[in-house]
Order: C-alpha cells, then sequence, then structure tokens
C-alpha cells in the first residue's frame, strides 16, 4: 500500500473495463511501450538523423535512457529523502512511463521539425511536441478503420507528460511550449475540474505549476541529452577539445565552468569519454532533494505537495554542456543545412496536403492511406482536418517523410507497387 498516491491520481480520462494483476501506473508504461507511436521513436532523429550511423542516440534510445535515470532518481529519493517511508513513496513505474512518453509526439527531424510544423500549423493552432505527447495519449495512440482513440491514461501520467499548461492563445510568444486550444478539457482534467488561482493565470507561472513526476522527467531528460549528446557530438566529430577551447576563449566562463571545460577536453582526448560521462550521470542523480511546497492542489494530492530541488552546481554544469552543444553543434554551418534541407522537405508535403485536403477544391487525388483520407475528408472543420493532417506528417518517422517527398516529387522515384 502507497500512500503517496490516491483515488485522484490513478483516475482514467475514460474508463477502463479490463483490470489485471498490474497497478494503473504499470498498465500506463505497458500501453506506451507496445504502442507503434513509441516505435516510430526507432527512426527519428535526436541530435543527428538517424540511420546515418548505427550507434547515434535515436528518439527511442534517448527515451530510453531517460526512463532509466527517471527510475533511479525515484530509487535514490525513496531510499534517502526525509519526506519518503516504506509505506509513503514516489512510484518508479509512474515515472518510467512519463519518461518513455515524453517525446512520443515529437515529429521526425528532431527540434528542427517541431519548429516547421508550428510555422505551418499557426493558422490552425500551431504545433508543439509535448501538446502532441499528450493528444496521442488522450486521443490517437490507437487507431483504425473506424477511427482513433487514446489510451485512456491515468491524471498522473498525463499531468506527469503535461510538462507545459499554457494554451496557444494564452501563449504571446507562438514558438513553443503551449498546449494547443482544444486541449483545455485536458488540462482542466488534470488539475481537478479546480480553477486557476490568480497567481497562476500568468503564462510563465502556470507553465511552472508541474507534478513531481513531470519535474523529474524534465531533470533526467536535461540529465540525459545534457551529457549524452556531448558523447554523440565527439563521435561526430563536430565536438574536440580545440574547438571547444576556442568557443571557451569567446565565452565569459566563471571559475567553475572553465575548470569544467578543461576536464571535458582532457575527458575527449581520452578513450574514457563514455565512462565519464555515464558517472556524471550518477552524480547529476545524487544532486536531487526533495521539498515541501503548499499550493492550491497539494492538499488534493501529494504529486503538488513536493518539489525537486537540485544542486545549483549542477543545474550550472548542465547549462555548460547545453550551451556548448548548442553553440558548436546545432547552430554549426552543417546542421543547418540539414535543418534547411528537413524544413523543405516537411513544407512541401504540408502544402500538397494541405491543397488537396484544406482548400475546398474538391476530391482530386487520394493521398493518404485509405481509411484516414475518409475519415479526413469526413471532417466538417478546416482547422479539425489541419490538425489531423498535422498528426499523420508529426507521426512519420525521418525516413517516411524523404520518401513521402520523394514520391511526391520526384518523378524517377516510386511506383505503383510501393506501400504507402
Amino acid at each position: 500500500m502507497n500512500r503517496f498516491y490516491n483515488e485522484f491520481d490513478v483516475a482514467t480520462l475514460e474508463p477502463r473495463t479490463s483490470r489485471d494483476y498490474r497497478s494503473p501506473f504499470q498498465q500506463d508504461r505497458d500501453r506506451i511501450i507496445y504502442s507503434s507511436a513509441f516505435r516510430r521513436l526507432q527512426a527519428k532523429t535526436q541530435v543527428f538523423i538517424s540511420g546515418e550511423y548505427d550507434f547515434y542516440r535515436t528518439r527511442l534510445t534517448h527515451s530510453l535512457e531517460v526512463a532509466q535515470i527517471g527510475r533511479s532518481i525515484c530509487n535514490y529519493l525513496n531510499r534517502h529523502s526525509e519526506h519518503l517511508h516504506r509505506d509513503f513513496y514516489l512510484d518508479a513505474d509512474l515515472v518510467e512511463a512519463v519518461c518513455l512518453a515524453h517525446d512520443l509526439g515529437h515529429p521526425p527531424f528532431g527540434h528542427a521539425g517541431e519548429r516547421t510544423l508550428n510555422r505551418l500549423m499557426r493558422p490552425f493552432g500551431g504545433f508543439e511536441g509535448n501538446a502532441q505527447t499528450v493528444r496521442l495519449l488522450a486521443h490517437t495512440i490507437y487507431s483504425d478503420g473506424s477511427g482513433r482513440r487514446g489510451m485512456k491514461p491515468t491524471r498522473a501520467l498525463l499531468d506527469g507528460v503535461m510538462k507545459y499548461k499554457r494554451l496557444f492563445c494564452e501563449a504571446a510568444e507562438k514558438n513553443n511550449r503551449f498546449l494547443y486550444d482544444a486541449q483545455k478539457p485536458l488540462r482542466d482534467f488534470v488539475l481537478g475540474q479546480h480553477p486557476l488561482p490568480e497567481a497562476y493565470r500568468d503564462a510563465e507561472a502556470i507553465n511552472r505549476l508541474q507534478s513531481i513526476e513531470c519535474q523529474i522527467m524534465d531533470w533526467a531528460d536535461d540529465t540525459a541529452y545534457s551529457l549524452n549528446d556531448i558523447v554523440d557530438s565527439v563521435r561526430a566529430r563536430f565536438l574536440s577539445a580545440a574547438a571547444i577551447e576556442r568557443w571557451a576563449a569567446e565565452q565569459q566562463l566563471n571559475p567553475t565552468e572553465q575548470r569544467l571545460l578543461e576536464a571535458l577536453m582532457r575527458d575527449i582526448q581520452s578513450p574514457a569519454l563514455e565512462r565519464t560521462m555515464a558517472k556524471k550521470i550518477g552524480h547529476f542523480i545524487e544532486a536531487c532533494r526533495l521539498e515541501k511546497q503548499a499550493n492550491f492542489l497539494s492538499k488534493q494530492t501529494n504529486r503538488y505537495a513536493f518539489a525537486l530541488k537540485v544542486d545549483p552546481e549542477i543545474r550550472q554544469e548542465a547549462r555548460l554542456y547545453k550551451r556548448l552543444a548548442l553553440d558548436l553543434v546545432f547552430r554549426s554551418p552543417q546542421l543547418h543545412q540539414l535543418e534547411a534541407k528537413w524544413d523543405f522537405i516537411l513544407e512541401k508535403v504540408f502544402q500538397v496536403y494541405r491543397q488537396e485536403y484544406l482548400t475546398g477544391a474538391g476530391e482530386r487525388f487520394r493521398l493518404l492511406p485509405g481509411d484516414l483520407d475518409r475519415q479526413i475528408r469526413a471532417l466538417e472543420a478546416t482547422e479539425e482536418r489541419a490538425r489531423w493532417l498535422c498528426d499523420h506528417i508529426a507521426g512519420m518517422t525521418d525516413g517516411y517523410a524523404i520518401r513521402t517527398y520523394k514520391r511526391l516529387f520526384h518523378p524517377d522515384f516510386g511506383s505503383i507497387a510501393d506501400l504507402i
């Protein structure tokens, strides 16, 4: 019996008809693992396009690493926090499910693809990877000839994945970090229909309103990509000791940051880089502690009665590695050239679909799989049709998006024997 969670936490978005030996949170985790959306992550870009080399991380391997780190944070806190006890503890299955699901909604080509889809979807409510994950879990993760449906997630899972809680219409900047406007009922559900206090009416304040499981997932995600993306970037020869030294000379670094970079430059030149970064993961986990807090939900659920606190020096280290990767990898001409190509591919595919399904020109071509073509044409609202088209594109793997583009635009690619 775990008193940390109550009936409010395990309530599901829709009633579940089947019960078995698993806890509700174990059912959440298993439904994610066996979904096609989860399997598609194996062919979606993390930093470098999937399939280019076998040893680079994909969205799938990244999600598995985040899940392992998340479970380890739970285990560490359950053993060492003064606030947790044998019958009052964080559920590692729930945190694992949140971590496994956190990137399900990301489109092909990583964050570059996310930016492109958001730009193309702005007239129809925008696109956001986290909001798309919430949409998958709640409404679309399963599909068949009769339509699409969600996995009936628990409130704790859906809330754990809901990293951002402001709506598109509430965001002054439409770049990222929002829910779709149509997801307000989902926000109301995870908040237990509580009206938002005045203190959370500010768009930034509401985005800081996160359950403890969401906070753990967020730090596990930061840990994984701030450390592991460095390893991949070194293996891809984007990062070298000489490049880091040149970058450091142009920065205003404090003594701690200078020491960390000097250690990283030494590690890069040794064969033990991966082992060193793996040890740092342990340090990042052990830097966590729980602190009690009070807010309008803390009496309803313990998931809001605690905040995750991370040692400031460790957070500073993570921020340093992210700055380094941003400047030397993500802003490099090589990656920007690829991103320009990916932007072009997704925009062209979207334009063809938009012309056929949104302009009202009539049924000329069946460009989508049969069931999806029929279901979209049955929708009356243009915004809803656009969202379904965006679902289809966001669900593509990198390779599928490239093949779709080639089939539509390359005269000598594809045949009538191809499967769409």
